[in-house]
């Protein structure tokens, strides 16, 4: 109860083992708050050098249990997942090298230079990322042009102002 009223997590108050139990996650009436590193910034567009620093942390809230696994979170940069995702979002992402078709996904191109968040689509040997705003062009991965899925976009929080 102390940990809830307090806002931190249990192991601050008593000692656990930090490998069966998660330091940042706080229960509360069915509601999950999990901090979240942020690591900069992601394409919704064309895709941006990734940079893997964090720029602080997030606390985001989940009905219910947080997904299981590396949670981490980036900024929407474009327009290209409008009206979906806004531009200036902040996109929570679960580490994962695969997602299935339809799910939206933040995708390393170009050697794991660059990095974009669009939709998935599998075609024979092609993965193409699509956009969900139609004015931008799918990007087509195959062996000339190679990407690698980093996770798989769980959760967006938008500003209301602009």
């Amino acid at each position: 109860m102390m940990a809830i009223i307090f806002g931190v997590p249990i192991s601050e108050i008593v000692e656990e083992d930090s490998t069966t139990t998660p330091t940042n996650i706080i229960y509360n009436e069915g509601l999950q708050r999990v901090s979240v590193p942020i690591l900069g910034e992601i394409a919704c567009g064309d895709p941006i050098t990734a940079e893997e620093n964090i720029d602080g942390y997030t606390e985001i809230i989940f009905e219910g249990k947080a997904p299981k696994g590396t949670l981490f979170a980036l900024r929407c940069k474009g327009h290209s997942m409008e009206p979906t995702i806004p531009n200036g979002s902040l996109v929570t992402i679960r580490e994962q090298p695969t997602v299935e078709d339809g799910e939206i996904a933040a995708v390393l191109v170009d050697h794991d230079s660059e990095a974009t968040l669009k939709r998935i689509k599998h075609q024979g040997n092609l993965v193409m990322l699509m956009p969900d705003n139609k004015e931008y062009d799918p990007i087509i991965l195959d062996e000339n042009h190679p990407g690698r899925i980093i996770g798989k976009a769980v959760l967006f929080t938008a500003s209301l102002e602009k």
